[in-house]
């Protein structure tokens, strides 16, 4: 009983022990700030880098739909790409041939992003792995070829692509259009955040994460694997096609050269830096995989692939767990600093 009573008050500590707030209202109030700051960004820097930002955002959002198939799941894939184009192509022809709002097309690229992914997880089933990693692969290096071909011309553009224009702001709002469709693409990544959490910490994202962990013991448990494995496909895909919906409108233009295997790696890169099955590190990867190429560029041009291959290596040597690690580290050497604070006071 009186352990009992002391871990019960040792909890009570750890939870009053920063500035009378717990854990759980320092996380809101970060977070909050965190929003206030994204809202006021885009007022206070130019139209380019205001773009680049929502280019950020959106490559956030794919690398979230890895994130929930690879790091929650457990499914190596190579080839996000191919879901990437799928919501590009699909806002793109909407908008271009049949004229239809930028809006409306966003939860359309979703929808087929999702079919697509579903459809593609029941031959997946069979596969885990580096196979399944090659069959993804191969999905990744064949939709550009699709994308090209003579019959699918009429539709995609061929190699010449699609052309399109951004919807202005409505009802003459005063921010320009670049400032607008930032805003949109903030909102569209609040939600699928706000999503992606909520399956995570539900009971379906307990049974995507048993099936990670321990795929025979979640079959023995009654969880349907397979199930449970072509769905989270298929969320997944319906998060990244969202982010090619967004990319195709903010961008203005696709082409099938856009969509390369080399955009998978990205993603996987923007992954692994942001932190394996942590959510909000897709917006530390997100950054990565736009700035730092540009970076290395912008030091020597003919040596860009290989400061970026060495900045990689030196990211991955600090911060072995990406920055979700680093950031847990942190947080555990404060929380211990206070303790200790305590203890002597």
């Amino acid at each position: 009983m009186a352990a009992e009573t002391e871990v019960t008050g040792r909890a009570v500590n750890r939870e009053q022990r920063i500035a009378g707030l717990t854990a759980d209202g320092w996380r809101k109030a970060i977070m909050a700030l965190i929003l206030a700051a994204a809202v006021a960004l885009p007022f206070g820097l130019g139209s380019f880098q205001t773009f680049q930002i929502t280019l950020v955002l959106i490559y956030a959002i794919a690398i979230l739909g890895l994130n929930i198939l690879t790091g929650f799941n457990g499914q190596f894939s190579l080839g996000h790409s191919a879901f990437f184009a799928i919501g590009a192509y699909t806002s793109a022809i909407l908008i271009d041939r049949y004229e239809m709002t930028s809006y409306l097309t966003i939860p359309i690229a979703g929808g087929f992003g999702f079919v697509a992914g579903f459809l593609f997880g029941f031959p997946a089933l069979r596969l885990s792995g580096l196979y399944l990693a090659l069959a993804t692969f191969a999905l990744s290096v064949a939709t550009p070829q699709l994308l090209k071909y003579n019959h699918f011309e009429d539709f995609t553009g061929g190699v010449q692509g699609i052309n399109l224009l951004k919807d202005e702001p409505p009802f003459g709002l005063p921010v320009s259009i670049d400032q607008w469709w930032y805003f949109v693409t903030l909102a569209v990544a609040l939600v699928c955040f706000w999503m992606a959490r909520n399956l995570v910490h539900s009971r379906t994202g307990r049974a995507i994460m048993a099936i990670r962990d321990n795929p025979i013991a979640a079959a023995t448990m009654g969880v349907n694997t397979a199930l449970y494995k072509t769905l989270t496909f298929g969320s997944s895909a319906f998060v990244t096609a969202i982010a090619g919906s967004l990319s195709a409108i903010v961008v203005e233009f696709v082409a099938p050269d856009s969509f390369t295997f080399l955009l998978s790696v990205y993603f996987l890169i923007g992954m692994v830096v942001g932190g394996v099955g942590w959510i909000p590190g897709a917006v530390i990867g997100g950054a990565f995989v736009l700035y730092v190429p540009n970076l290395a560029e912008g030091i020597s041009t003919g040596l860009a692939g290989v400061l970026f291959g060495v900045i990689i290596l030196l990211v991955i040597y600090v911060m072995p767990s990406g920055a979700s690690g680093l950031i847990r580290l942190a947080v555990t050497q404060v929380q211990r600093r206070f303790d200790q604070d305590n203890n002597k006071a």
